[in-house]
């Protein structure tokens, strides 16, 4: 290995270190006070359930660990000894070309697939299941994995033929034509996503007529809100916990509630947490996002660029200069810059929420959205007490008691 090969390693194994400083900060802040309940909620939550919700965050943040380890070591092994088998495997059956290529990333893609298994099944069966979070089953597990490895399959083939013909017909300029593709990929996938893909995994209902229904759309008309539909979706078949979403664009845009979220919170609080996600519209947060993954990638093919066209970045882990090879190569070592770059895209994401929670605050008061945040915490098992560098890191959300704190204020 050369020194590019060596750094690419070394950033690897340190960005891991981090993760495991990070964890271990969560793990320490969240012991440290498992058997003291905050004193702004020591109405609200009993001993009971913050030493359970301690407990699910101590045990989560162990496996995240044991993860975050097993990942670096994974990259790694792919880097220094796996990938030259396995691209000599595929030249066996494949000649060189763009199937090669192509064929090279989707083995990379499925047998790492297979190597997480291990880890998605001891979460789901071992961990979810003992806080009685998990509902599936394994049959409906594996549907599921099945069913989302073959739809990857299907969209990234023609997406990875696509990248390799521009990369040979327009050596110079192919990145940005990739680029102005992802673009376009990304805005399609909020139309398609909602309407074709979502339904393959969930079933879809519009929200029954009544009371309750009449008193969301009454909301969507004060907020000035146009939709296609409210609707629920079946998501206690999975899991017990609750949540809402909006997708798609436009005229199009849909409001999902997980039936769960309708089964365990008042029509008050399900009204303050569809007016929080209005506010992530009214306040544009979801171009903004488009805009912000926009601009990273357009960093990330600019990259790619340099790594295809750099002198022997596949030959620096001494493998032969395939696309396909360097790609992955590439794939692998952009997990530490993005990890650098958490703190930074959690911070806008963080404060996206206090503006959403603003925005739910002037339409329904805050008393409404302090108690849905207090029973989402509740039912999640959420903590209290987080360490404050680790959710600086891996938090979207602000943490619930700084949520509640600046509800409160005046």
């Amino acid at each position: 290995m050369n020194a590019l090969a060596l750094a690419i390693c070394a950033a690897i194994v340190l960005s891991a270190a981090l993760g495991l400083y990070l964890r271990r900060r969560q793990l320490d802040a969240v012991t440290r006070n498992r058997d003291t309940v905050p004193a702004e909620f020591a109405g609200e939550v009993t001993l009971a359930e913050h030493n359970r919700a301690a407990d699910y965050t101590i045990t989560r943040t162990r496996f995240s660990m044991s993860e975050t380890a097993y990942d670096a070591a994974l990259s790694l092994f792919w880097l220094i000894f796996g990938l030259a088998p396995l691209y000599a495997f595929v030249s066996q059956f494949v000649a060189p070309g763009l199937t090669r290529a192509v064929a090279t990333v989707l083995l990379f893609a499925t047998v790492s697939h297979v190597l997480d298994l291990p880890f998605a099944l001891y979460e789901t069966f071992g961990i979810e299941a003992r806080f009685g979070f998990n509902r599936a089953t394994l049959g409906s597990f594996l549907r599921d994995r099945l069913k989302s490895g073959l739809l990857g399959f299907l969209i990234a083939t023609p997406l990875l033929y696509a990248l390799f013909a521009v990369l040979r017909a327009a050596p110079d300029s192919w990145w940005l034509y990739a680029y102005a593709g992802f673009v376009c990929l990304i805005v399609a996938m909020m139309v398609v996503y909602p309407a074709f893909i979502a339904p393959l995994f969930n079933t879809f209902t519009p929200l029954p007529d009544g009371e309750m229904k009449r008193r969301l759309e009454a909301l969507l008309d004060k907020c000035g809100f146009e939709a296609k539909g409210l609707y629920v979706m079946d998501a206690s078949r999975r899991s017990s916990r609750g949540n809402a979403y909006f997708s798609g664009l436009g005229k199009a845009k849909r409001i999902v509630f997980f039936d769960t979220l309708l089964q365990k919170h008042s029509p008050e609080e399900i009204e303050s947490i569809l007016a929080h996600e209005l506010g992530h519209f009214k306040h544009g947060h979801i171009r903004q996002m488009i805009l912000i993954s926009a601009a990273i990638a357009f960093i990330g093919f600019a990259v790619l660029r340099w790594a295809f066209s750099a002198d022997g970045l596949a030959a620096a882990f001494g493998l032969p200069d395939d696309p396909g090879l360097v790609l992955i190569i590439a794939l692998l070592a952009k997990e530490p810059v993005l990890h650098l770059l958490s703190p930074i895209l959690s911070w806008r994401s963080r404060r996206a929420e206090f503006e959403a929670d603003d925005f739910a605050k002037q339409m329904v008061g805050r008393e409404p959205m302090i108690s849905a945040l207090t029973r989402l915490t509740r039912d999640n098992l959420a903590t209290l007490t987080p360490d404050g560098l680790y959710a600086q890191f891996y938090y979207s959300h602000p943490p619930v008691p700084l949520r509640i704190a600046h509800l409160r204020v005046e």
